[in-house]
């Protein structure tokens, strides 16, 4: 040793902070406080926003909101949005009976079939897919299908809402397919199963529960677009439930909200804010479920 600097330090002894390590701290505790901060924002936003649409729309909830239709014209007081939500009912129901399969099998593919530079290329599409605006797919299907047709319908709109969907149900399929352990599927293979069989068998049974989930939470998204329908069903009449799905526009909430919302009268407003209140309840409720149900197959995969 050439010094008393360049002698060891005793490992024995305490560990002292220096400038770096308390600056260190100080970042640590900055960026915990940031997201600490931001959460809370968040949170205090959905809160505002729940409060302002059920303090403004609880008023007009009554049974005939529910059971009824809208006088012509709908000025008049008295009647219900009961063809709105029917109407909505078919669309989205219509859109995931079109959305889920696809998704499913899509993202089946990926996960267990296709190579990681297929996998890598169809993950890149369906995320170019969500980031699309919701009105760009609307102008597409109007060009291809009611321009074609001369006329909306609502399964224009169900074919809009099934775009906006398979993406979400794909993505949240694919991360599920991979907590499914790889021993069930050791076990498959080494009792000599086929793949598809082992797929069919043992994967899709075991994230039954998570492909639910992102079901539902892609329906609570699909339920609250309005801009492809105002292109593709806006129907502005909600006189009575109407069923011919193929041939003409079908009242829903979204474009109910949006033409309750234009009338110059109070009472107009009133009914926009209780649709509002009720789908924003639906949206909730949905989600609050879906994250529920997925924590229960979470846990079921990783026992």
């Amino acid at each position: 040793m050439r010094g008393g600097s360049d002698t060891l330090a005793d490992p024995a002894s305490p560990l002292t902070a220096t400038g770096n390590l308390r600056r260190r701290e100080v970042v640590s505790r900055l960026a915990e406080g940031s997201s600490v901060a931001a959460a809370m924002l968040a949170v205090a936003v959905l809160c505002l926003v729940v409060y302002g649409v059920a303090s403004r729309g609880v008023g007009a909830l009554n049974l005939d909101f529910f059971t009824k239709s809208l006088p012509v014209g709908g000025s008049a007081p008295g009647g219900g949005v009961l063809p709105a939500f029917v109407g909505s009912a078919m669309i989205v129901g219509a859109a995931a009976v079109i959305a889920v399969p696809a998704a499913v099998l899509t993202a089946l593919y990926v996960s267990e079939f296709a190579g990681p530079r297929q996998a890598g290329l169809i993950r890149l599409a369906l995320d170019i897919m969500n980031g699309i605006p919701t009105i760009v797919i609307g102008l597409f299907l109007y060009g291809l299908i009611v321009h074609a047709e001369h006329h909306q319908s609502g399964f224009a709109g169900s074919i809009a809402l099934s775009i906006v969907m398979v993406p979400l149900i794909a993505r949240s399929t694919q991360e599920v397919l991979g907590l499914v352990p790889h021993a069930m599927r050791e076990a498959a293979d080494a009792l000599g199963v086929s793949r598809w069989r082992t797929v069919v068998g043992v994967v899709l049974p075991a994230a039954a529960g998570g492909i639910i989930t992102g079901t539902i939470l892609a329906v609570a998204r699909a339920a609250g677009e309005t801009a492809p329908l105002l292109i593709l069903s806006s129907n502005s009449g909600f006189p009575r439930v109407i069923t011919n799905f193929f041939g003409q526009a079908i009242p829903n909430v979204p474009i109910l909200i949006f033409t309750l919302s234009e009338e110059p009268t109070p009472l107009g407003l009133q009914r926009a804010w209780g649709a509002a209140f009720v789908l924003l309840v639906v949206i909730l409720l949905a989600n609050i479920g879906a994250r529920a149900l997925f924590a229960r197959s979470r846990a079921k995969m990783g026992s």
